[in-house]
């Protein structure tokens, strides 16, 4: 299981690097941003690895399934930056569930590790909390979405992300929840192992992630009304 995890990260890995090639060569700013940052996501828990153990020393070694699971999410969203978001009806849908599988199933096993969060949370608590918990990031994402198209308007350039409206929005949202739902439903522990080797991390990660979701959202909300009112006025 090991090897077909490392190798399925590989694969996918590889196939995102690939989008960033076929973005540069047809100059697609999209595929290059949004191909970058999930590399950037999948070597994350490598990165972390790393910096636990230059800054205390500790052996903290990630299962593979965690990295596996942020390349296949990484690339599947790349395939839709390239064009399956428009012509795959279906993509859209599929990309939300996964990744907010992933975040569901990360933020679930930080409230049911008993080194981290699990012994102040129950687990009807803990999968009310998990579900609230990803369609927050859901909604910090749809208005990423919306912050990319309008500095894009405002600065005359291609935005880095896709906004495709109000009914795009109500799917993304209820797709993120299937993920959560799906997630908390089945019990889905596989990253618990990983969260008791970090679990003040998990801890920290888990509320400030929340705090920052909150305040997160309230900034680009406030920076959109700033930069439509900025529009507003030099028309």
């Amino acid at each position: 299981m090991t090897n077909a995890l490392q190798t399925a990260f590989f694969v996918f890995s590889t196939g995102i690097v690939a989008t960033v090639l076929i973005g540069l060569r047809s100059r697609n700013l999209q595929a290059v941003v949004n191909g970058v940052a999930s590399a950037v996501a999948a070597a994350l828990p490598t990165f972390t690895e790393f910096v636990f153990a230059l800054t205390s020393g500790a052996d903290v070694a990630f299962g593979p399934a965690l990295s596996a699971w942020i390349a296949v999410a990484g690339f599947l969203h790349m395939l839709g930056m390239l064009g399956w978001y428009d012509t795959v009806w279906w993509w859209d849908h599929l990309t939300h569930s996964v990744s907010a599988a992933l975040v569901a199933a990360v933020v679930y096993a930080s409230l049911r590790a008993p080194s981290a969060l699990g012994s102040q949370f129950s687990g009807p608590y803990a999968a009310l909390f998990t579900v609230l918990f990803t369609l927050g990031a859901g909604v910090f994402w749809e208005f990423m979405e919306l912050a990319a198209r309008d500095i894009g308007e405002y600065i005359d350039r291609p935005p880095v992300l896709e906004y495709y409206g109000l009914r795009d929005t109500v799917l993304d949202m209820t797709f993120n929840g299937v993920g959560a739902v799906v997630v908390v439903a089945f019990d889905v522990r596989v990253f618990v192992s990983d969260v008791e080797q970090v679990p003040r991390a998990a801890e920290t990660a888990v509320v400030g992630g929340s705090v920052l979701l909150f305040v997160g959202a309230l900034a680009l909300g406030f920076a959109l009304e700033r930069i439509r009112n900025g529009a507003t006025n030099s028309d």
